[in-house]
């Protein structure tokens, strides 16, 4: 039962919205996913509500330092991943989420806020395993990218990370309208109308290629049954 933690101290990074397709597009593939909500704005359990029945996702809000880990303890049994949804600010829940973590990704959009966000988190990361030896995967997705521009500023924020040597997925999360609306009409982008949302098959292409990316970097452990993908998904 990997733990997925999605990490960056700064807000408006396309945290909730990588939370949300990673999430989705599992739960496409036939594994079950709990999202542990700890993020005060509560977009995922907002989402969640307007979101028809699905056996295959389940959301905890309201989740703190205090409750995480028996959160996780208590639903072992019922998931295959776990997301962790942090607070896009500094937090104690910080170091504790990626205690329990497999895989922490930090989302950073090519702006310099967001780079320093997610260096916050790289530090921490560097410190955890310096001072206390806890190693601890992880790598950056590149969020909100503009399919036909690549700005100064990307390009800035890729120079960053490749002189960090930090590992960034090979695929980034580009500006749809469709990662948007699907927080206002529930569901996930499977089950939004291909007549009222545009480039819907391209934004459930790379949200696809995503989740394929995440599954190969952080596989279910071998004892742990195949997706059951005749089962009805988000």
């Amino acid at each position: 039962m990997p733990v997925i933690t999605f990490a960056n101290t700064k807000g408006g990074a396309g945290k909730t919205t990588a939370v949300l397709l990673l999430a989705t597009e599992l739960a496409q593939q036939g594994y079950r996913v709990t999202i542990l909500d700890a993020d005060p704005q509560q977009w995922i359990t907002r989402w969640y509500k307007l979101s028809p029945p699905n056996s295959l996702i389940g959301v905890i809000p309201y989740v703190n330092t205090s409750t995480i880990e028996r959160n996780i303890a208590d639903s072992r049994e019922t998931t295959d991943y776990f997301i962790i949804d942090l607070p896009g600010a500094r937090t104690s829940l910080l170091a504790t989420a990626i205690g329990l973590s497999d895989h922490v990704l930090i989302p950073i959009q090519g702006c310099a806020m967001d780079a320093q966000g997610g260096a916050n988190v790289l530090e921490l990361l560097q410190y955890l395993e310096r001072r206390a030896g806890i190693r601890v995967a992880h790598s950056v997705v590149l969020t909100r990218v503009n399919p036909m521009v690549t700005t100064r500023a990307l390009l800035a924020v890729k120079g960053l990370l490749a002189q960090r040597q930090v590992n960034v997925l090979n695929t980034p999360i580009v500006e749809r309208a469709a990662f948007r609306d699907v927080f206002d009409c529930g569901g996930s982008l499977h089950t939004m109308d291909e007549t009222q949302v545009s480039n819907l098959d391209k934004a459930r292409e790379n949200a696809r290629m995503f989740a394929d990316e995440m599954v190969m970097r952080v596989p279910l452990p071998v004892r742990q049954a195949k997706p059951r993908r005749n089962r009805r998904a988000a």
